[in-house]
């Protein structure tokens, strides 16, 4: 493997970023700072101003108002081909009647490197992705998870100072996403690109981002580690959105929460009074109990965890996450007991 533990990412600088396409408002005074070969993800729903973001980084696209500065350098007016940009779409866009290799050294060959150089650097990227016995091929011989490894080659042949990866797993299957996941974030450790990673796949920021930034409606509800992301969500719609919460009644009174009899401390943000506490399934215990309060609706078996729901009295339907072994000595009909578990939660109006 070659080492390319001198490459060193820069610092990207996103100030008070709007977008205004007629009436709509794309992007509503974004600002996001990336550290030097940081992996932020931004998630969000379609039409969030995710892939906005990275246009108008890449050059691709012209903010309203706004900068945007790569390692302290003003790029706002500079256009897309002077920006030392990597990008990597969700189209392959591989030349069909060039080699892999040629691929790789396409944007070599635009800057002017020589022959040898670029094949030499061509062939250094194909091994960091682990394609090199296939340099020879052209894109219809591969599969879409190696034409979209050679697209990644190619972003980062040209040695960016930036990698922008626009939703590049959405077009394979599942089990070829999460391989080149795990492929994308390795390599860019190993590389020290700093990296903007646009997806709507939650599993998909959470397993390979430093950072993750939940966008919503243009603007940047929240940044923050992915663990923290999940646990603490700072907003009722970061909480509702990444992953699967339970809605249940609760009141809170000086910091605490009452939620299905039990006293679990509150998130900031969280409303005072009654609410709804949102509660991973995996922080809710289930008890077989003839006395219990709940009733066993389903049982889904999932591999090694099952999700089980249970109706409180009210009607409040409660999804619970559990270990299969658990899970499947219960049954639909059967009176069981639910409790939360004491960590923190966001308590909404």
């Amino acid at each position: 493997m070659t080492d390319l533990s001198t490459e060193r990412g820069l610092a990207v600088e996103l100030s008070d970023l709007t977008r205004v396409y007629g009436e709509v408002r794309a992007l509503d005074g974004l600002t996001l700072h990336i550290e030097p070969g940081e992996l932020v993800a931004l998630l969000g729903p379609s039409g969030c101003g995710k892939t906005t973001a990275l246009r108008i980084l890449a050059g691709l696209d012209q903010a309203t108002s706004g900068s945007v500065s790569v390692g302290g350098k003003d790029l706002t007016r500079v256009p897309a081909n002077k920006r030392d940009m990597g990008m990597v779409f969700q189209a392959y866009s591989l030349f069909p009647h060039m080699t892999v290799i040629d691929n790789v050294a396409f944007g070599l060959k635009l800057r002017g490197s020589d022959s040898a150089a670029r094949r030499k650097r061509a062939g250094d990227m194909l091994d960091l992705v682990g394609l090199s016995e296939h340099a020879d091929r052209y894109a219809h011989q591969l599969s879409g998870g190696q034409q979209q490894r050679v697209a990644l080659a190619r972003a980062l042949a040209v040695e960016p100072s930036v990698l922008l990866l626009d939703e590049p797993l959405s077009a394979l299957d599942a089990k070829v996403r999460v391989q080149l996941r795990d492929e994308i974030r390795r390599v860019q450790l190993e590389v020290g690109t700093t990296t903007l990673f646009v997806t709507h796949d939650q599993e998909e920021a959470l397993a390979v981002a430093d950072r993750v930034g939940v966008m919503n409606a243009g603007r940047l509800e929240q940044l923050a580690p992915p663990a923290e992301l999940y646990s603490a969500p700072a907003t009722r719609f970061v909480g509702e959105f990444v992953g699967l919460s339970n809605r249940l009644p609760a009141d809170v009174r000086d910091g605490v929460a009452a939620v299905l009899g039990r006293e679990v401390p509150v998130l900031p943000g969280s409303t005072t009074g009654p609410g709804r506490a949102l509660v991973r399934p995996e922080s809710v215990s289930v008890v077989k109990d003839a006395e219990g309060a709940a009733t066993v609706t389903t049982v889904m078996f999932l591999g090694p965890l099952s999700r089980v729901t249970c109706t409180l009295a009210d009607g409040t339907d409660v999804v619970a996450q559990l270990a299969s072994s658990d899970a499947l000595r219960l049954v639909p009909g059967d009176a069981v007991r639910l409790e939360v578990a004491p960590s923190p939660v966001l308590v909404v109006a």
